[in-house]
């Protein structure tokens, strides 16, 4: 169950939170903004809604976690989004990076593969009144080829080698936002289309659960 949207007590642990996103070299005021503007407290169970502007990872239920608002923070700010743009998300989880992205695009197609977690983060969406997202239950691995090209990808799993379909539904300039490496430890990656050429540029080690699929980890 996801604490109260309201949240007025909040206020001050989500402004330390921005000093702590900016003090990790978070310099995009609209991510920041975004941070700020989007209650994380309404996407995590109400046992742990009193840590929700920690700069840590929670648990949502299901074996998953919420990511750290650093991790977010650093992958958003990676794709850098004027507000324009359609954008594809891998692991929807709790909801929260999507109502984030919501903030930054102009549209959001979303993918989790837990009908639990999906329905919790449709329920959540809806009600903070987020109107721009589409979500789907299914594979994320293979991508959702309905409405690509997509003018960015993020993915909220690790993956062992980048999924072609994600290549494949990127837009010309587009940017994908992936951690690829084994099951222990990976390094955030951005790869940017150029001229039907893919532009590789590593951002730092994270750590994230494996992305299950026909092309990642398998099931």
């Amino acid at each position: 169950m996801a604490g109260t949207v309201g949240g007025a007590e909040f206020r001050g642990p989500r402004r330390r939170l921005i000093e702590t996103l900016q003090a990790n070299g978070i310099t995009d005021l609209s991510v920041l903004h975004a941070v700020d503007a989007v209650p994380r407290h309404a996407f995590v169970p109400s046992a742990v809604a009193h840590r929700a502007y920690e700069d840590s990872a929670l648990p949502i239920g299901n074996g998953q976690t919420i990511s750290q608002p650093t991790v977010h923070a650093r992958s958003l700010q990676e794709m850098r989004l004027t507000g324009r743009e359609k954008v594809l998300e891998i692991g929807t989880g709790s909801g929260y990076q999507t109502a984030l992205l919501a903030q930054l695009a102009a549209q959001v197609f979303s993918i989790e593969r837990m009908p639990a977690l999906l329905d919790r983060a449709r329920d959540t969406l809806q009600q903070l009144g987020i109107r721009n997202v589409s979500l789907l239950l299914g594979d994320g691995t293979l991508g959702w080829t309905t409405y690509a090209p997509y003018d960015a990808i993020v993915v909220g799993a690790a993956a062992p080698d980048v999924p072609q379909p994600y290549l494949d539904q990127l837009a010309e300039g587009g940017r994908l936002v992936i951690p690829v490496g084994d099951r222990e430890e990976q390094m955030l990656t951005v790869y940017t289309k150029r001229g039907g050429q893919i532009d590789k540029r590593e951002v730092g080690p994270v750590r994230f659960v494996p992305l299950l699929g026909a092309y990642g980890w398998g099931t």
